[in-house]
C-alpha cells in the first residue's frame, strides 16, 4: 500500500535523528492493537446494478498499531502514528481496509513519578479507505479471493489523543490511550468523529 509505504519510509528518516536528540531528549518506538469505531451512515447500496441493495456496515475490529516519537526536551516533542485493519471486511459487497495516520505535536507534564508519565497529542494527519473486489468463482477460472484492488478513498483528518505511560523497566513502557479523530467528509460512515481506543509496548530511547 503506498501510504504505508510512504508513511514507513517517513518514520525510518525521523529514527535516523536518534542520535543526536537522544543527547537532548529522548526516542520511543511502540506497537500495539486497538480498535476503531463509527455507525453505519444508514445507506444502502446496489453495488453492483442488480437490483440486489445491501446496507453499509458499521466500522468496527482490530487495528494495528505503531508509532514513533522524538522530544526534544524532556516534556516537548513529535511524532507519527499509524493504524490500519491487518484483514479486510465487508462494504456492501465490495470489500475494504482503513487506514489512519496522523502527525502530532507531543506534550508530557511534569510528574513526580518517573514509573508513570502521562501524554496528550494533537496533530493533523489523513485516511485512507481502500476498496477490493469480492470473492468470485466461475468454470473458468475456478475460485478468487477478495484481493483484486478496485480504488481509493482519501480524507483529511484533525486528531488529538490522551495516553498514560507505565514504564516497567526504566526503558519499556505500556500505555493505553484514548484518541479522537475528526474525518473530513466521512461520508462512508455516519459520523465524521471518530473515537478510537488502543494498547501499545513501546521502548524509549535516551534519557527521561
Amino acid at each position: 500500500m503506498k501510504t504505508m509505504s510512504w508513511f514507513l519510509s517517513l518514520a525510518g528518516l525521523s529514527l535516523l535523528y536518534v542520535t543526536s536528540a537522544a543527547a537532548q531528549g529522548s526516542v520511543d518506538a511502540y506497537v500495539g492493537v486497538g480498535g476503531i469505531t463509527d455507525k453505519s451512515n444508514g445507506l444502502a447500496i446496489d453495488t453492483f446494478g442488480t437490483g440486489n441493495f445491501a446496507n453499509t456496515p458499521t466500522l468496527k475490529g482490530v487495528t494495528m498499531d505503531m508509532g514513533g516519537s522524538i522530544f526534544v526536551t524532556p516534556h516537548f516533542g513529535f511524532g507519527g502514528e499509524l493504524s490500519f485493519r491487518p484483514g479486510k471486511s465487508d462494504y456492501s459487497g465490495l470489500q475494504y481496509r482503513p487506514m489512519f495516520y496522523d502527525f502530532n505535536g507531543i506534550w508530557k507534564p511534569s510528574l513526580k513519578s518517573k514509573r508513570v508519565v502521562s501524554e496528550f497529542q494533537g496533530g493533523v494527519g489523513g485516511v485512507n479507505l481502500r476498496f477490493y473486489a469480492p470473492s468470485a468463482c466461475d468454470v473458468f477460472a475456478g475460485c478468487s479471493s477478495a484481493n483484486t484492488f478496485l480504488e481509493s478513498s482519501n480524507h483529511f483528518q484533525v486528531h488529538a489523543g490522551a495516553g498514560v505511560r507505565f514504564y516497567v523497566t526504566p526503558s519499556i513502557f505500556v500505555r493505553p490511550q484514548f484518541d479522537l479523530h475528526w474525518v473530513h467528509n466521512f461520508f462512508q460512515f455516519g459520523s465524521n468523529i471518530v473515537p478510537q481506543y488502543s494498547a501499545v509496548v513501546g521502548y524509549t530511547f535516551g534519557g527521561r
